[in-house]
């Protein structure tokens, strides 16, 4: 049965599979993994310590790995369990704790709402931190 716009139930055309037999749709790891970059990104960019990283290394790479859910009881399971991994590289000095807060909650509001799979855990690892002086170091001196 479906519903109209005005709110009338209308019946399923004769023939019709019922909607438990029609199919399933899987998101592979990888598609999960990459929303989850693009979601940490998004988290860091707007830090004030964004400026501070530099240009090629500012992309936060995810691990993803996809649980198919159980059936609750009467309503429609979401499409699965998502558990991401994320690594970053941030600014220094900065509050450390609170950026990697915000890639935690952009990350897990992201994946919920693009690939419509709960996400009980993200964690995040930062794998190194960048200051002026790191900064200065890197680049390289001409003459």
């Amino acid at each position: 049965m479906s519903v109209q716009a005005s709110g009338e139930a209308v019946p399923a055309p004769p023939g019709a599979v019922p909607a438990g037999l029609r199919g399933a749709l899987r998101i592979a790891d990888r598609v999960v993994a990459k929303l989850a970059s693009q979601a940490a990104r998004e988290a860091l960019r707007d830090g004030p310590e964004a400026d501070r990283v530099p240009e090629n290394r500012r992309q936060p790479r995810a691990n993803v790995t996809v649980r198919k859910s159980p059936r609750h009881g009467g309503t429609l399971p979401p499409l699965g369990e998502a558990r991401v991994r994320i690594s970053v590289e941030l600014g220094y000095p900065s509050d450390v704790g609170a950026q990697c807060g915000a890639v935690r909650r952009q990350v897990a509001e992201r994946v919920r709402e693009l690939a419509g799979m709960d996400v009980p855990q993200v964690s995040v690892t930062v794998e190194r931190l960048h200051s002026a002086q790191t900064r200065r170091a890197d680049e390289v001196r001409v003459r």
